[in-house]
């Protein structure tokens, strides 16, 4: 079970403007509100506005798998904050194919890629003129990136390549003074995971407590524990972070 944490510093992130992509549910929602109770002014976007999202961020309707879309989020964002410090590249999402890498149809792997890689790209390119020095870029990867399987190997390519365009990003930004670190969560319980996990858990006749079973720490990741992470790596404690690759997963793949 997920500790209660003291209430985070309301002037951690006071001033700061903050992006999170993919922010109606899961992850992307709790690190939204943990922004928000730092202090931060939130602008967050997907498809639809859920009964999850932190009331108190600006909601902008988008569709971040096309560049037009990102384009016109973009640019909405920017007519709410008039400029960024904080961007969260959250936007995700994935089928898992049980039949393996030879049943994905090639344009769910397009998809894969507009969505879970390049809409980070596309936003990144269109918000960074607006990206201010000392400004922090955090992507949220998975550990299905190292840790690939065949049900998934969509996703897992994806979300490896935005492993490496972070690092590569990383390294062009630091003498602007903006840093940039990317997060593999690992089993982390949100709806779309949750769903991918009973799919694959179902085809081999175990249960999601079996799957979980292998977490040294004891249980599965609370979009919590990523949304402190992003905390972290986004404020000032971690002004001599960037390029880093964080696998944030209970310790159940130590050796990727």
């Amino acid at each position: 079970m997920f500790k209660t944490l003291a209430p985070p510093d309301p002037t951690e992130f006071a001033g700061k403007r903050a992006v999170v992509t993919g922010g109606s549910r899961g992850i992307g929602a709790a690190t939204a509100q943990r922004l928000l109770d730092g202090g931060a002014t939130v602008v967050t976007t997907a498809r639809k506005a859920t009964d999850e999202m932190p009331k108190a961020a600006t909601f902008i309707a988008g569709d971040l798998s096309t560049l037009t879309g990102v384009r016109a989020f973009a640019e909405a964002a920017l007519g709410v904050l008039g400029g960024v410090d904080i961007l969260v590249n959250n936007a995700g999402a994935a089928r898992a194919h049980l039949g393996g890498t030879s049943s994905i149809p090639d344009e769910e792997w397009l998809d894969s890629v507009n969505l879970n890689y390049l809409s980070a790209v596309r936003v990144t390119n269109a918000l960074l003129p607006a990206l201010r020095e000392g400004g922090a870029i955090v992507n949220i990867s998975s550990v299905a990136a190292r840790l690939p399987t065949p049900q998934l190997a969509h996703y897992s390519a994806a979300k490896a390549a935005l492993n490496a365009y972070g690092k590569a990003l990383a390294a062009e930004l630091a003498p602007a003074g903006i840093r940039v670190t990317t997060i593999l969560p690992g089993n982390v319980v949100t709806p779309g995971g949750e769903a991918i996990r009973q799919d694959l858990a179902d085809a081999v006749g175990i249960s999601l407590d079996d799957i979980r079973s292998g977490i040294p720490l004891g249980r599965p990741g609370d979009p919590r524990d990523v949304a402190e992470t992003v905390a972290y790596l986004a404020s000032d404690r971690a002004q001599w972070i960037t390029g880093a690759t964080l696998v944030l997963d209970g310790g159940e793949v130590p050796l990727i």
